[in-house]
């Protein structure tokens, strides 16, 4: 599949034309009865049995009709972006777009989260005891703190962290001290970090794309990157900012692969040490892997491996040499895990499941790029290795890499609900394959895309 196969779609003949609209509706509507399916079976099983702990499956909410402040501002901008994104995508120069997606993308997730209120949906929403800022004050000797933060990861031992601070390494709750010590502590500041910078993600989404030769599918997938239904869940989640790191070590990592990179190794390096920080946000991120894997391939250059992997281990080592061993901490971790709801969580229901909750965090138009993804995934694999034009190649191999960790990600067990947020970094890989839709219907998919996100948000309490 090269360029000119991206937009073969716009070309095709009429009978084409509505034979790939009907298959695009059918995927789409196989990924709403998929989510129904988990809904309606999970309902079941919460009911009879009790194991789920959550109160809306297979979502972490509760169901709350209701508007906020941040209803009208958010179906202006879905509607602004359905009708003029397309177009602005197209003619925006490249500086430009980044910096629109980037500004789009956060006053979208902000919106959505101002639904909720002001304080209920960014003040307050990582007061919560569960949360990092619960530890903030624990950490005012930062190296004590790191020394023995394995010290109280289980549930039983001294002054155990809260779930969130147990379940991730010490990268996360140090973020946030951060914040502090500059004078910008509290739930408030805490939030809109999150929110500008989980804004970012779409941004870096679209640096890497055009830095593997693919601006044209950048351009056409930027709308769908800002607009994207799981940013109900990226404000005010700490997994937004980690979704940004993650996203950026891989801009970075392809700019760095990229032919006309000017300074390749410091490049490669940053992205490194991005990436590094990202596996120490969270345990989870080290299936980044996948995705940094298809970048290097894409770019048909491994040259910035060795300088991102030397990135990645100066991060490791000055947490090794505080005294946070990784490992230790996810043996514990893993222990931790199933002290708590995981161990009655089944994982026959939670390992489909969470493929649901993805459909809805990507949203219908995802799911409809995604079929014609893996139908183009053999043209792809070949156009890679031998087409000198391999735009469409690249938005496969992509979207194929996230669907890997996604894949890796459920089948492990450790990922038993709550994947709205902590797929976040995987799930935003997914959008580009709305690129692959054809250009005279991506208003159409886009309404859907923000109605998605409009109705998960003004029906359900989301928890995250």
């Amino acid at each position: 599949m090269t360029q000119p196969e991206l937009h073969r779609n716009d070309r095709e003949a009429p009978g084409a034309a509505r034979r790939g609209l009907r298959a695009d509706l059918t995927a789409a509507a196989l990924a709403v009865l998929l989510f129904a399916a988990a809904a309606v079976t999970g309902t079941w099983i919460e009911r009879t049995r009790g194991v789920l702990h959550v109160d809306w499956p297979p979502l972490y909410a509760s169901w709350l009709p209701h508007t906020g402040p941040g209803t009208v501002p958010a179906l202006a901008l879905a509607a602004a972006v359905a009708a003029c994104g397309p177009a602005a995508a197209r003619a925006l120069p490249w500086r430009a777009l980044v910096g629109t997606a980037w500004t789009v993308s956060a006053l979208w997730t902000a919106a959505l989260a101002l639904v909720d209120g002001w304080r209920r949906g960014i003040a307050d929403r990582l007061l919560s005891p569960h949360e990092y800022l619960s530890s903030v004050h624990r950490f005012e000797d930062a190296g004590a703190a790191l020394s023995t933060f394995t010290r109280h990861i289980l549930i039983g031992q001294p002054d155990n962290w809260p779930t969130h601070v147990a379940g991730h390494p010490p990268g996360a709750v140090l973020t946030f001290v951060a914040l502090d010590r500059i004078g910008l502590g509290g739930g408030a500041w805490a939030g809109l970090w999150c929110i500008l910078a989980g804004g970012s993600a779409a941004a870096a989404v679209l640096v890497a794309m055009r830095a593997l030769g693919a601006e044209g599918a950048a351009r056409r997938a930027a709308p769908f990157l800002v607009l994207l239904p799981a940013a109900v869940w990226a404000g005010v989640s700490a997994d937004g900012y980690f979704t940004a790191v993650t996203a950026w070590g891989l801009a970075l990592l392809a700019v760095g692969a990229s032919p006309g990179a000017r300074a390749p190794r410091s490049t490669a390096l940053a992205a490194g040490l991005l990436l590094g920080w990202a596996v120490y946000l969270s345990y989870g991120l080290v299936l980044a892997a996948v995705p940094a894997l298809a970048v290097l391939l894409c770019a048909r250059n491994a040259r910035p491996l060795p300088y991102a992997l030397a990135g990645a281990l100066v991060v490791a080592a000055a947490f090794t040499a505080a005294g946070f061993h990784w490992w230790e901490g996810y043996r514990l971790l893993v222990e931790r895990y199933y002290q708590g709801v995981a161990a009655v969580r089944p994982y026959a229901y939670w390992v489909w499941a969470n493929l649901a909750v993805a459909c809805l965090a990507v949203g219908p138009a995802t799911a409809a790029g995604l079929r014609r993804a893996l139908a183009g995934a053999p043209a792809a694999a070949g156009g890679l290795l031998r087409a000198p034009s391999r735009e469409a190649s690249t938005t496969v191999l992509l979207v194929a890499a996230g669907l890997g960790a996604i894949a890796v990600a459920t089948l492990s067990g450790m990922s038993k609900g709550e994947t709205e947020r902590i797929w976040l970094p995987f799930v935003l890989w997914l959008v580009p394959a709305a690129a692959l839709l054809p250009d005279r219907h991506h208003r159409g998919w886009l309404a859907a895309q923000g109605a998605t996100a409009l109705l998960v948000n003004h029906l359900l309490l989301t928890g995250w």
